[in-house]
């Protein structure tokens, strides 16, 4: 029997069996986005990975495979459509996709999903990528599929978020590319990022409203939209320990697990 929490790296008897003994299914939505110069193009399929690998130990869940694509990166959360290596999906394409991914996983037993978000622009088509599958299931007999579905940055406390941020946290907008998720990339896959590249240009001022297409001097020329100087692994390691800590606190209430 392989161990391991990743579903993809299971026979189908062995994902079957644990899905019996009552696993929880994780499924981590990615993108394909720029991410300034010092970073990779993967960065929202790292860290919700990362996330979900961590969790899932915690509380005996299954990760299934990211979702590598997501929806269109707006103007003022990184405007990754303007950047060379983009790569997005319609939010009907992505919405569906989600549908079929836990519809199918429901046909074949799955009755309990965590949908944990790593991607900004992702938040509302994957709610209704996951209400599309929950009438589906519907449609077939299936009743008793429970769904929780957040974004990781939402878990962290504000005595962490004020020790890393002692002048005041911009906000997660603004933390695209910026001191969080270089903490967490290394943290996780240093090898992947250039700090010498980190962008020394403070943070982006947007009005409150975006235009499409952005004007010229619109969007942030490095991609990067608040300092990331001063990141650090372990800055990444307390954040995760929040994710991680607090994420299974309220998955373990959300579907009313013992330990």
């Amino acid at each position: 029997m392989v161990e391991s929490v990743f579903m993809a790296e299971l026979s189908w008897p062995e994902w079957e069996a644990r899905i019996q003994a009552g696993a929880i299914i994780f499924l981590p939505l990615g993108a394909t986005e720029q991410h300034g110069p010092h970073l990779p193009l993967n960065v929202d399929v790292i860290l919700p990975t990362g996330v979900a690998e961590r969790v899932a130990r915690q509380v005996g869940g299954l990760v299934a495979p990211t979702l590598n694509y997501g929806y269109k990166s707006m103007p003022r959360s990184g405007g990754g459509q303007s950047f060379p290596g983009t790569a997005s999906l319609d939010a009907a394409t992505f919405s569906h996709t989600i549908r079929d991914v836990i519809r199918d996983m429901g046909l074949h037993g799955a009755r309990r999903f965590v949908i944990l978000n790593g991607h900004f622009e992702n938040a509302w088509p994957s709610v209704e990528g996951l209400d599309l599958a929950l009438r589906d299931l519907r449609a077939e007999g299936i009743r008793d599929v429970t769904a929780m579905r957040l974004e990781y940055w939402d878990f962290v406390t504000p005595a962490t978020l004020d020790r890393i941020f002692p002048d005041g946290f911009p906000g997660t907008e603004l933390e695209h590319a910026s001191l969080i998720e270089t903490s967490l990339m290394l943290l996780l896959r240093p090898d992947l990022v250039a700090v010498e590249k980190i962008p020394q240009e403070g943070r982006a001022q947007f009005p409150p409203y975006d235009i499409h297409p952005p004007p010229p001097g619109y969007l942030r020329a490095s991609g990067v939209l608040a300092d990331a100087r001063g990141a650090s692994a372990q800055i990444g390691q307390w954040l995760m320990d929040d994710h991680v800590r607090l994420i299974s606190a309220a998955v373990r209430e959300g579907f009313q697990l013992g330990g």
